[in-house]
C-alpha cells in the first residue's frame, strides 16, 4: 500500500483497499501458476484463438488466454477482432451475425470454424489455467456476460474472466461473484491526469481480483501498489527476453507470444 510521508497509509491506498482489496490466496493461486499462452500457441501454421492453437498450448502445459464477444443472438464466440475480415474470408462486424451462421464461418487458411466458448471449455476441461478477455465495448455488457456466465456453469478448472472495460468486473461481482476477475490496463496514450483518474475510477468499478496490465506500462504506480497490497499482477504481451526480465521483476505471471 502507497504510504504517506509519515508512514500511514495514503488517502488513494485505504480507497483502494476499499473498493479493489486483494483476493484470498486460494481464489487466486492456481490461476498464476503457468503463463500463459495469448489466444493460444499460435504462429505462422497455427491461427488465434483456434483449436489447434489451444491443443499446443495444452501440450506445453500452458494456461491459455483468450478473447470472447458476443454474437447478434447474445452468444459467446472466441474471435478477437471486432470485425471478420482479418481472420476469416468473410467481411463485416461478428456481432452483425447470427449464432448459427457464425458456427458455419471458417477461420481463415484452416479447416476450423469460429469457436464458440462452450466448445473450447470442454477443449480446455480445466487442464490448463483459463483467461477469458470479455470484448464488450460500452455499457450494455450484460447479454454477453450472460453467455460467458452461463458456458462456465459446472465448468472445472482454474478460471479468470478480465476486461478492459470495467463494466465487466461490476457486472460480474454482482451476478457471479464466485468467478474470479480482473481488470485488463494500458497506460499508452494515457499518462496525464484524466488517464491516471481514469484507471482509478475502472479499478474501484471493477473490483478486480487481480490485474492484466500492459508490459510497456512496468512498472507503474497502479501495478506497484496492486502488488503491495496482495493482489495479482499478470502482464501482457510478452514478447522476448527483455520483456520476460521485466514481467520477472514487475508481475506475477506474464501471457506471451512467440515470436
Amino acid at each position: 500500500m502507497r504510504l504517506s510521508p509519515f508512514g500511514l497509509p495514503s488517502p488513494l491506498g485505504l480507497i483502494d483497499r476499499a473498493f479493489a482489496p486483494a483476493p484470498a490466496s486460494k481464489r487466486i493461486a492456481q490461476l498464476t501458476a503457468r503463463p500463459f499462452a495469448h489466444r493460444g500457441l499460435h504462429g505462422p501454421t497455427r491461427l488465434e484463438n483456434s483449436r489447434v492453437a489451444f491443443v499446443e498450448a495444452i501440450g506445453e502445459g500452458h494456461g491459455i488466454e483468450l478473447d470472447v464477444q458476443a454474437s447478434r443472438d447474445g452468444d459467446a464466440f472466441v474471435f478477437h477482432d471486432y470485425e471478420l475480415d482479418r481472420l476469416t474470408k468473410e467481411s463485416g462486424a461478428l456481432a452483425a451475425r447470427g449464432t448459427a451462421e457464425l458456427k458455419r464461418i471458417k477461420l481463415r487458411n484452416t479447416y476450423e470454424t469460429v469457436p464458440i466458448l462452450p466448445e473450447v471449455l470442454q477443449l480446455i476441461a480445466g487442464r490448463v489455467p483459463l483467461l477469458i478477455e470479455v470484448k464488450a465495448p460500452g455499457r450494455k455488457v450484460g447479454a454477453l456476460c450472460v453467455s460467458v456466465l452461463r458456458a462456465l456453469d459446472g465448468y472445472r478448472g482454474p478460471v479468470g474472466v478480465m476486461s478492459f472495460n470495467p463494466q465487466v468486473g461490476r457486472w460480474f461481482s454482482i451476478h457471479g461473484p464466485r468467478v474470479t476477475r480482473g481488470l485488463v490496463v494500458t497506460e499508452q496514450g494515457k499518462r496525464r491526469i484524466r488517464g491516471r483518474l481514469t484507471r482509478r475510477l475502472a479499478l474501484w468499478r471493477a473490483k478486480p481480483d487481480f490485474l492484466a496490465y500492459d508490459i510497456r506500462d512496468l512498472p507503474s504506480a497502479m501495478s506497484v501498489a496492486a502488488r503491495g497490497r496482495g493482489m495479482p499482477v499478470f502482464t501482457w504481451t510478452c514478447r522476448g527476453d527483455e520483456d520476460r526480465a521485466r514481467a520477472a521483476e514487475h508481475a506475477d505471471q506474464i501471457i506471451y507470444e512467440i515470436p
